[in-house]
C-alpha cells in the first residue's frame, strides 16, 4: 500500500467532550487517516464510532481502530494499530483479510518493524520523537529510524509530540504520515491546523531517498 499526509489521532481520553466538530474539521482540512484511541473506563462507546466511521466516509479517509482488531473488525473500520502488547499482528491479518490497513507500533526499532512486516503489517510507526502530553513514558526515537525504514518497502508513520514546528523536519527526515494529536484536537482552530500540517507535504515534496 502507498499512503502519505497527516494521520490524525482522535484519543478521547484527552478530550473533555466527543468534539465531533473538531473531528469534521480535521477530515475537511486533509488528514488522510483517523485513529480512534479510547482508554476511558466507560468501555467502548459504539454510538461515537458510528460517527467516527460515517465521518471518515464523508471525506474519504480511512478509519484506525487503536489496540482492538475485534473492535476495528465489529465496526468496519478500515484497520488497526497494534503495539507490541496488543497481540498477534498475524493472527490480526488473518481475522481482517488482506485489504484491511494494520499497523504496528516499533518505538525506535528497525528488527520490530521488519517483524511487524512478516507477520503482515501494513505500515509500521516510530516515536516518541518530541515531548508527548497523550503517552509521555513513551521511549523516545531518533529520526535517522525513519530514513532507514524506508528501505523496508511499506509507510513510515512517526508519532510523539509532533506538532507544525517540528513536522516538517520529520517528514524530511523520511515519514510518509505524520501522527498528530494535541496539535489538532488542542489547537484553537483544529481545522486550521490540519491544513497547515498537510501543507507541509507539499512543501517538502518527495523524500531524497524515495
Amino acid at each position: 500500500m502507498t499512503a502519505r499526509g497527516l494521520y490524525a489521532i482522535y484519543d478521547r481520553t484527552t478530550l473533555a467532550t466527543d468534539a465531533l466538530d473538531r473531528v469534521e474539521a480535521v477530515l475537511a482540512g486533509g488528514a488522510c487517516w483517523l485513529q480512534y484511541r479510547d482508554k476511558r473506563d466507560t468501555g467502548i462507546d459504539a454510538g461515537l464510532l458510528g460517527e467516527l466511521r460515517a465521518l471518515t466516509r464523508t471525506y474519504g479517509a480511512q478509519l484506525i481502530v487503536n489496540d482492538d482488531w475485534q473492535l476495528a473488525q465489529a465496526v468496519a473500520a478500515d484497520g488497526v494499530h497494534m503495539g507490541q502488547s496488543d497481540g498477534s499482528v498475524a493472527t490480526a491479518r488473518a481475522a481482517l483479510g488482506t485489504g484491511a490497513i494494520i499497523g504496528v507500533s516499533c518505538s525506535g526499532e528497525i528488527e520490530l518493524a521488519r517483524r511487524g512486516i512478516e507477520q503482515g503489517a501494513s505500515y509500521v510507526s516510530f516515536g516518541r520523537f518530541f515531548d508527548s502530553h497523550t503517552k509521555p513514558d513513551a521511549p523516545g526515537a531518533d529520526p535517522s529510524v525513519l530514513a532507514q525504514a524506508r528501505a523496508l518497502g511499506v509507510p513510515v508513520v512517526a508519532i510523539g509530540g509532533i506538532d507544525i514546528d517540528n513536522a516538517g523536519d520529520i517528514i524530511t527526515a523520511g515519514a510518509d504520515l505524520i501522527a498528530v494529536s494535541g496539535a489538532l484536537f488542542h489547537a484553537p482552530d483544529s481545522g486550521a491546523a490540519a491544513r497547515a500540517l498537510c501543507a507541509l507535504f507539499e512543501d517538502t515534496g518527495s523524500h531524497a531517498g524515495a
